[in-house]
């Protein structure tokens, strides 16, 4: 009964909220347009992968390699020609980065970034399809060390909105355990994750990140489904008539929330990509990108490192941009269907 109800508070409030998208029409984009739309952001993304990776020859990114592979990893899964050499290129780099500071994780001290870091890295593993090995559980161990005292990981730096939402840092972390942690670490992964549901369930989300990474935190840590029905409708119930999402209230949509929004509505929030809201939030990203086939949202964070060309567009914009393509392209990825 009570799954039942929370089912049909689900879709009352989705109709509601479909109700509230005046001016939307019904149908979304078709395939060939979004085929053509991911189609020429993939070389772009491949291109600020690689001139980060070449610019930056001992720092594993976030945004310019973590993204971009769940974004290659995901249009390859649909039939996409995407440079299979390069994106091994940026495993392989990413594996190298977490082997070379082995000793500070078996240490528990971590690197530059902390548990971000630690944790985007594994997820960009996870999505290269690397198999667990030494240095992967030196980072699994060093996650388990660090920040032990806390309910929850906390970002080690404030540069918003990808770096400042505990939600984040703990979806980050937490997904790292749950991937690549050893039998010997399960019972304390295990421990963990309770510890951290529990946080997760008590704890309001203030803004799109938090709530799109609450969310993803609850899905990986095994909260039920009425929890996970219950963190969509917050998320579903905030998207704007035009189809987007913003970071803050004050602020405009941006391709950068709707398209967190979307990809972790579908994959932990169970929305279908056929869905009204869904399709609406793609129209919204195809009418945001570029010419050139880029995506372009401002920066709202406070520099820490020195500017380079990576080779993504939008200059002192490029890094949020490129983190923003690779969702958009994940999203638009993800209404086609996979492909052998």
């Amino acid at each position: 009964m009570l799954r039942s109800a929370f089912l049909l508070a689900f879709v009352v409030a989705l109709i509601a909220a479909e109700s509230n998208t005046a001016g939307a029409a019904a149908s979304g984009p078709g395939a060939e347009a979004i085929r053509a739309a991911v189609e020429k952001s993939l070389p772009l993304l491949t291109a600020g992968a690689r001139g980060s990776m070449e610019k930056r020859e001992r720092c594993f990114t976030c945004h310019n390699q973590g993204l971009p592979i769940l974004a290659l990893a995901t249009a390859q899964s649909r039939g996409f020609k995407i440079d299979t050499e390069e994106l091994q290129k940026q495993v392989k780099f990413t594996a190298d980065f977490l082997d070379k500071n082995r000793t500070n994780y078996v240490a528990g001290k971590g690197q530059g970034g902390q548990a971000d870091t630690a944790g985007y890295a594994l997820w960009a593993l996870e999505n290269g399809g690397w198999k667990p090995d030494a240095t992967t559980a030196a980072v699994t161990e060093y996650l388990l060390r660090w920040q032990k005292e806390l309910e929850h990981w906390k970002p080690q730096s404030r540069r918003p909105p990808t770096e400042q939402s505990l939600f984040t840092s703990t979806h980050a972390a937490l997904r790292g355990l749950k991937t690549f942690g050893t039998p010997e670490q399960r019972e304390r992964v295990g421990q963990r994750t309770e510890q951290v549901r529990a946080w997760l369930l008590k704890t309001e989300a203030q803004d799109t990140e938090d709530r799109v990474f609450r969310m993803r935190a609850l899905h990986v840590a095994g909260a039920g489904e009425p929890d996970l029905r219950k963190a969509a409708l917050e998320l579903l119930q905030t998207q704007r008539a035009d189809g987007g999402w913003e970071q803050l209230a004050s602020m405009e949509t941006d391709a950068y929330a709707t398209s967190t929004a979307l990809v972790a509505l579908h994959q932990a929030g169970g929305l279908a990509t056929s869905d009204d809201a869904y399709r609406k939030g793609l129209r919204y990203l195809l009418s945001k990108q570029q010419a050139d086939g880029s995506w372009l949202v401002t920066s709202r964070s406070k520099p820490i490192q020195s500017y380079f060309e990576s080779g993504y567009p939008h200059g002192t914009n490029q890094f949020i941009s490129i983190s923003a393509a690779s969702w958009s392209t994940t999203a638009l990825t993800l209404a086609l269907p996979k492909v052998p």
